[in-house]
């Protein structure tokens, strides 16, 4: 008798999860908080992921147009990634100070903004982006002597400074709330007269977890401007927007600005956990043990980063990005022209954001949801997305009250697979555009 041929890792995975999955999903809701958001708020169990695909237990493949989040710029599994993660427990390198680590900080600092790197340093912190977020405003407060810190709405959660004063930014929204330079310059001279000048302001070219909104880079430059203007350091997190995302390496390169230190983080460590502030602060006395970590600067992230930062400047997926980027924001906003209940379509390359809004709102302002738009519909964003899973594609909810959706795809998608999330979001949003009608037509209208 012929022996059964012996099954491979990944079909003994998927016939294991396959059968179950439900009680896989159960377990999870029931022992784990719900602060995995992203993995949690969706009813996947995955089996094999490569690229933009993911095979579920389901029998199912997905799109996946938010890859984590950010932090899988390749998306998933890619091969140089792989390899260089593979090769490095082959090294027996120590844990601190190897060649890996000049490796990551030279390929790191060659991709800088310019008059930025020359007289910069990287501090290497805990994995996370609220870890370096935190260095960076511990270096400008030693720096400065000061306390106090200005940062953008919707940023620094769990990495707000151990002292001094937090004061949120109004960030700019010209659809919304418009230029909001003028408030921050009068906040700014208040604070002068006071002799209160924050430490830092801190701000996302993009809100990455928030609406998606774009800050103009005339916004970018005003601030600039003014912390120039009273001496405070400007701390820019690009844990989201950089390696390519926004179609720039960085996404400071579109207003031209040169801050006083990048936060980099997800991306940075090729899928895995990495975090470290990028700063051209001179050194000053909290150098020595500033932002002490158990797990600063992991080899293994490193020698990951490095090849996908390699990989992503020798195919110029930066321009990839910028270039399917508006191929995909001008698709979104033909399905806008044809649904009132998209409100806006926005954000940079390959960050951008679809904000639903109830088309026939209450008159009534107090019955506002109390999102980013008066009229922000949490409803129908969750419904637009549950319709998008069901046609195979994964697409992730943000803003307040999770009024928008969110795409994040890898850098390397294709042109082809652009169009594939294009018409099942187009297919997804006409769903539930038509369940909306039909429930507020009148019966015998």
């Amino acid at each position: 008798m012929t022996a059964a041929p012996t099954p491979t890792r990944t079909e003994a995975v998927g016939r294991a999860t396959g059968a179950g999955a439900e009680s896989l999903l159960a377990r999870q809701a029931r022992r784990e908080r719900a602060a995995r958001i992203h993995a949690r708020s969706l009813p996947i169990v995955p089996v094999r992921t490569r690229g933009m695909t993911v095979d579920g237990a389901n029998g199912r493949r997905y799109l996946d147009c938010l890859a984590g989040a950010g932090p899988l710029v390749l998306g998933h599994s890619h091969p140089v990634v792989l390899e260089a993660i593979r090769a490095v427990p082959d090294t027996e390198a120590p844990a601190r100070a190897t060649p890996i680590e000049a490796r990551f900080v030279e390929t790191l600092f060659a991709t800088l903004p310019p008059g930025f790197a020359g007289d910069a340093r990287i501090l290497f912190c805990g994995p996370e982006d609220t870890d370096a977020v935190d260095a960076a405003i511990g270096l400008a407060q030693g720096a400065t002597g000061r306390a106090d810190v200005l940062v953008s709405a919707g940023l620094c959660r769990g990495a707000l400074p151990r002292t001094g004063a937090v004061t949120r930014l109004p960030y700019p929204n010209p659809a919304r709330s418009g230029d909001s330079s003028g408030a921050i310059a009068d906040l700014l001279a208040d604070a002068a007269a006071r002799g209160a000048v924050p430490s830092a302001v801190v701000l996302e070219a993009v809100r990455g977890d928030g609406e998606m909104v774009t800050a103009p880079d005339r916004w970018m430059r005003e601030i600039r401007r003014l912390t120039d203007r009273y001496g405070i350091p400007l701390i820019v997190d690009e844990t989201q927007t950089g390696l390519a995302r926004t179609g720039a390496f960085w996404a400071v390169e579109h207003s031209g600005i040169v801050p006083d230190a990048i936060v980099v983080a997800q991306a940075a460590g090729g899928s895995l956990p990495l975090a470290a502030v990028v700063a051209r602060c001179g050194p000053h006395p909290r150098d020595p043990g500033a932002h002490p970590a158990a797990f600063r600067g992991n080899q293994i992230a490193m020698a990951a980063g490095t090849a996908t930062i390699r990989h992503i400047r020798e195919n110029r997926l930066d321009a990839h990005a910028a270039r399917i980027g508006t191929r995909l924001a001008h698709g979104l906003r033909r399905v806008q022209a044809a649904e009132p209940m998209i409100g806006e379509v926005r954000g940079r390359g390959l960050m951008i954001g679809i904000e639903l809004v109830d088309p026939d709102p209450d008159p009534d302002p107090d019955a506002a949801s109390g999102g980013a738009h008066p009229h922000g519909a949490p409803a129908l964003a969750a419904a637009v997305r549950a319709e998008a899973l069901d046609r195979g594609l994964i697409i992730g909810l943000g803003g307040r009250d999770d009024t928008v959706l969110r795409l994040l795809p890898p850098l390397t998608m294709t042109e082809e697979q652009a169009e594939a999330v294009l018409t099942r979001l187009a297919d997804a949003v006409a769903a539930v555009g038509r369940r909306r009608r039909k429930t507020r037509t009148p019966p015998g209208s």
